[in-house]
């Protein structure tokens, strides 16, 4: 093995290589009549469209003129179900539904009216009455002001192509599911200013069907609260028992409904069982064909773990897995469940677990890995999750650090040298958690002799609670803290001097933050900003309806009763269709620095939203990224 300062090793990885035929898993679909799995992939290299695969073949269900997936929340997620050998799903061009033989092939047909302001998600399909699909419906006929798009519950008739009104009066809706018998329907609400993991509410419905219309009668509010908690992912367990998750123990755990609401577990555990719902869909738990029986997914230390957990008794068996990120959780019968995982060498795969009799589990993977360039677990840098405490105050900050990584060198030939590091405080998203993953910087970086670090913000809903009000406080100061602790003794793991912070969203909000207003603005030598956050007067007023109250709390006002508060904590590369984090608010940062004469570089992706999702972009950005780091940390990387 060779020595060479850090950041110059050779490297066979680049971000083409990384990106070119690599596709993104988004979510699960489980045809309950035959048991037969499909997914959805994002394909970069196909302009990012989504497409639904039939899992075991690899049978792409709709041509290249259809893209599978949902504008609803603008972030999306359950865009698609398939019934009985029929696919229904979002065509995200014109926003309708359209269903599809999955069998025959046909020509997608439209089972929704022609419209250029409707959004449709998160379906269930009647079980008796096949042509009735319950959904979200969101409209955007009124688009004066976010709060002016309304969202409810409707029925389709996929035979009439006609949309009735079912449920409405909250702000936003989701995981509308009719009981096995189809006589009971149950849903997901919650109002404004609450993000679903801050308060919602759990209500069930009998289901009414008369001349092929389908009306509710006997509504009953069974779990949640506004503002006080959040309840999530209702599923029936049989047609008297619904299982959801609750945070009323200030942690989500898994709680059932019968008769009353009800924790599965006499003690609460403290860890999350799923993540905060940006996504629709994406359940943390299935329940298995006996009906007994659900396999949970929650997080310990930074990872997934799971359970299998007796519904009845509530007793519960830890299941030892290699994956360090599940999600999207869906059973296919005989015991087993399928799901979208992540190891720390491989990236995400749709996974089949296997229960056996004796309670162990079984993996497999369905799909082929992410055509990432596929080297041996040596080339891989491993997250090592750590527990810091922060100065002043002790309070814990958790981060996972990635060493450099490459087997063609043991170290540096400089005496005494230690890495410059990446912080990527990108999974750093608004009160949420990180994790140890496998992802694409992750691949790109260690190999050049760049550390990388992520900082985990916010696992537990208590800690939520301390983000309340301190927003652009709190989270810039645990990074500023973490990137100097573990840069001196007893760590000495970085270098001091060549610590850089990157970050999207609410993520590049902490970024920009730390090297404009943090307590010490000399710990990073430089920061990246992926469609970030600068200005948070203007993100409460031009931002979607979905996050239009997210910074209420997070803040401890609104903008019109704390204006200072909002000025004080916004620091003044983005896609400029991104409607959560508008392009003016990069523009201003670029022309506030530019104007004082400072280093900056600025990129807008012309048609990308709020996240890259075209090969071509994901490349530039990733090799415009390190080489700024080049400059900025006076190193230069070479290529093999």
């Amino acid at each position: 093995m060779s020595l060479s300062p850090y950041g110059t090793w050779k490297s066979p990885i680049t971000a083409r290589n990384i990106t070119q035929g690599s596709v993104k898993l988004t979510d699960v679909v489980v045809d309950r009549a035959t048991n037969i799995t499909y997914h959805v992939e994002s394909r970069p290299s196909e302009s990012g469209r989504s497409v639904l695969v039939e899992s075991h073949s690899g049978r792409d269900i709709v041509g290249k003129q259809w893209n599978v997936r949902t504008g609803v929340h603008e972030y999306g997620g359950g865009p698609a179900i398939v019934h009985a050998g029929v696919a229904y799903f979002s065509h995200f061009t014109d926003g309708r539904v359209y269903a599809v033989d999955v069998e025959k092939g046909s020509e997608p047909r439209a089972v929704t009216p022609e419209s250029k302001v409707l959004r449709f998600a998160n379906f269930d399909v009647h079980p008796k009455h096949s042509h009735l699909l319950v959904s979200i419906l969101e409209d955007h006929s009124d688009s004066s002001s976010p709060i002016s798009v309304v969202n409810t519950l409707c029925i389709i008739n996929t035979k009439s192509q006609t949309l009735t009104p079912l449920v409405s009066g909250a702000d936003f809706y989701a995981s509308p599911k009719f009981s096995p018998d189809g006589t009971r329907v149950v849903w997901q609400q919650w109002f404004l200013p609450d993000m679903p993991w801050q308060g919602a509410e759990i209500l069930v419905a009998d289901v009414l069907i008369e001349k092929d219309k389908l009306e509710i009668r006997n509504t009953v509010h069974i779990a949640g609260q506004k503002t006080t908690h959040s309840v999530s992912y209702p599923a029936w367990a049989t047609n008297s028992t619904i299982v959801f998750t609750s945070d009323k123990s200030g942690y989500q755990n898994p709680w059932k409904y019968e008769l009353e609401a009800s924790p599965v577990f006499s003690e609460p555990l403290n860890q999350d069982f799923g993540e905060p719902a940006w996504l629709l869909g994406r359940p943390p738990f299935a329940i298995l064909d006996d009906s007994k029986r659900a396999l949970f997914s929650a997080f310990q230390d930074g990872r997934s773990v799971l359970y299998l957990v007796d519904l009845k008794n509530g007793t519960r068996q830890p299941v030892d897995s290699p994956y360090v990120w599940i999600q999207t959780m869906q059973c296919t019968g005989a015991g087993k469940v399928v799901f979208l995982g992540d190891r720390v060498d491989v990236g995400p795969q749709l996974v089949v677990c296997t229960i056996n009799p004796d309670s162990s589990a079984h993996f497999t993977s369905l799909s082929k890995p992410p055509d990432t360039p596929g080297f041996p677990s040596s080339m891989i840098s491993v997250g090592q999750p750590m527990t810091l405490k922060a100065a002043p105050d002790g309070r814990p900050v958790h981060i996972v650090y990635y060493p450099p990584t490459n087997p063609e060198y043991s170290g540096s030939s400089i005496p005494g040298e230690k890495p410059p590091c990446a912080t990527c405080s990108w999974r750093s998203h608004g009160p949420h958690r990180t994790r140890v993953e496998h992802d694409d910087p992750v691949l790109y970086v260690p190999w050049m002799g760049v550390a990388r670090r992520k900082f985990l913000r916010i696992i537990r809903i208590r800690q939520r609670f301390r983000l309340a009000g301190h927003w652009g406080i709190v989270d810039i100061e645990d990074c500023i803290q973490a990137a100097k602790i573990i840069s001196h003794a007893p760590y000495d793991l970085i270098d001091p001097e060549r610590i850089c912070i990157r970050g999207g969203s609410s993520g590049g909000y902490t970024a920009l933050g730390a090297v404009s207003m943090g307590s010490d603005l000399r710990t990073f030598a430089a920061a990246t900003s992926c469609y970030g956050i600068s200005d948070l007067r203007l993100l409460m007023d031009d931002t979607h309806k979905f996050e239009s109250g997210y910074g209420h709390r997070l803040m401890g006002g609104t903008n019109a009763e704390i204006p200072e508060v909002y000025k004080d904590r916004s620091p003044i590369l983005q896609g400029d269709i991104d409607k959560v984090v508008p392009k003016e608010q990069a523009e201003v940062i670029f022309e506030s620095i530019q104007r004082r004469g400072g280093v900056i570089e600025y990129k807008l992706y012309p048609g990308e939203g709020h996240g890259w999702r075209k090969e071509e972009n994901m490349v530039d950005a990733l090799e415009r990224e390190l080489a700024f780091y080049e400059k900025m940390l006076k190193i230069k990387a070479e290529y093999a």
